[in-house]
């Protein structure tokens, strides 16, 4: 149940690189895929038909696996607290109070998603609704390094944008051991950085000086999850 949900995020996640990347590949991109694939499998729930069928097509998801289920049984584990790694996914419905919202699917959003619905005045008090939400989505931020980077270490050191660009950027240094591979099939350099704990990892890669980016892009959505799975074979 839950590898068909892995597999389903990882193609999501590549499928949304693609589309952010594809009309300006120069630009840096930051999203979270899993933050956009939870939003979706909640509108599912409460979606019928061709609305639902498309959903459904654009999560990836096959007719037999049953995302609710999974996506509760993933939350369960993630949010899981431990002395040393702490992991917070956090959802949250906000609902304009004037529209009345069928219970059955606030249960369900509660039961699969951990999801509370809270009605907010979004049509009279937009402004205000935009910096409640806000708040309490900064309140649930938080996390930490295995390896802390010294502070004292971080100077300003000269980053590369492309072959012909550079600009001074407040950088961080350390110096240790960590799990390390090279894909030939993208000429890129994979690093690993643990949390605390060693239950995740942040993975970094670095191509080559002579690589362009915008063919690493091409080849890591041609290769997608085969790529992802020589990533955890190798390192």
């Amino acid at each position: 149940m839950m590898d068909a949900l892995s597999d389903a995020i990882n193609t999501f996640t590549l499928n949304v690189f693609k589309e952010i990347t594809e009309k300006d590949s120069s630009q840096n991109v930051f999203y979270s895929p899993l933050s956009l694939y939870c939003a979706l499998t909640m509108v599912l729930e409460g979606a019928k038909g061709n609305t639902a069928a498309q959903i459904q097509q654009v999560l990836s998801l096959n007719k037999g696996t049953d995302v609710h289920q999974s996506f509760q049984f993933f939350l369960e584990e993630a949010n899981k607290s431990g002395d040393q790694c702490l992991l917070r996914i956090a959802n949250r419905l906000f609902g304009e109070k004037t529209h009345d919202f069928m219970s059955s699917f606030k249960e369900s959003c509660q039961t699969f998603y951990l999801s509370k619905m809270e009605e907010l005045d979004f049509a009279n008090a937009s402004e205000e609704t935009r910096k409640h939400i806000n708040k309490w989505v900064e309140e649930k931020t938080e996390g930490k390094w295995q390896n802390q980077f010294e502070k004292h270490a971080t100077k300003e050191r000269m980053f590369k944008i492309n072959k012909d660009k550079q600009k001074p950027v407040q950088m961080m240094f350390q110096k240790s051991t960590f799990s390390m591979t090279y894909l030939r099939e993208v000429s890129t350099k994979i690093l690993v950085l643990p949390y605390v704990g060693g239950q995740m990892d942040m993975v970094i890669l670095l191509p080559d000086e002579n690589t362009d980016l915008k063919t690493v892009r091409t080849i890591i959505e041609q290769l997608g999850g085969e790529m992802i799975q020589s990533c955890k074979h190798y390192i």
